[in-house]
């Protein structure tokens, strides 16, 4: 999934905010705008649908609860073909609620209520973590490879045993990491600070939420992994 194109970066970045309240949309919206970001503004699952094609933005605010389906959906179906950085804006407070919506590859959530401030602070910082995803630093685009997994920085393509690997982006980027340190222990503050950012401020849990659907993809089982291994109270491992 190649769709977020970093050479936005130099322009004015396009949110697509999905929100049927219009109590909640309007103010958010200028807000947004205020900060120099161009706003498309869609208030059904429909319409969010429709306008991801068409405007292809840096970056959806994808309400949960739209008049015509679930915000769950619109994830998955962008997902389908597009790898654009998610946040979800949700009324949910339950764990179980923001679980699903970042296994179906959403990098963020902010639940209701919340400030304007608090989501242009996010939208900023998921910006931010996508851009330098897109962009492999030097010295770092070399193929990765180790107990069968080969993953290759410059075009993101993941592959077991020769068999391709569909990965969100930040799952990419936590096995990235952990590739690059194969047969060493990565501590959960730095999986945090690198593929989320020095400033994260949501719960830890979403780590553990990409780290088991990482595995899943891989094919590990966790109770005896070949892949990724945990390092109780410590981190995470891969391979031997």
């Amino acid at each position: 999934m190649t769709d977020y194109d970093g050479a936005m970066a130099a322009g004015r970045r396009t949110i697509l905010l999905v929100e049927d309240e219009p109590a909640i949309a309007e103010p958010l919206a200028e807000s947004l705008a205020r900060e120099g970001f161009a706003v498309e503004a869609a208030g059904t699952a429909a319409e969010a649908l429709a306008s991801a094609q068409r405007v292809r933005p840096d970056l959806i605010l994808l309400d949960l609860m739209l008049p015509d389906g679930s915000g769950y959906d619109v994830c998955r179906e962008v997902r389908r073909a597009s790898d654009v950085p998610i946040i979800m804006l949700t009324a949910r407070g339950e764990e179980a609620d923001r679980i699903v919506g970042l296994e179906l590859g959403a990098d963020d959530y902010v639940v209701k209520p919340f400030s304007a401030r608090e989501v242009v602070a996010r939208v900023r910082a998921v910006l931010r973590r996508a851009g330098a995803a897109a962009r492999p630093a030097g010295g770092r685009d070399e193929p990765l490879e180790a107990a069968g997994v080969r993953l290759d920085p410059a075009t993101r393509k993941v592959t077991r045993d020769g068999e391709p690997v569909d990965l969100t982006r930040k799952e990419f980027d936590l096995l990235a990491l952990l590739l690059r340190n194969a047969g060493a222990v990565v501590t959960r503050e730095q999986l945090i600070d690198e593929v989320w950012d020095v400033n994260w401020f949501g719960s830890t849990k979403t780590l553990d939420v990409h780290v088991s659907a990482l595995r899943k993809k891989l094919g590990d089982d966790s109770a005896a992994p070949r892949y990724v291994h945990t390092v109780r109270g410590v981190g995470f491992r891969f391979g031997a």
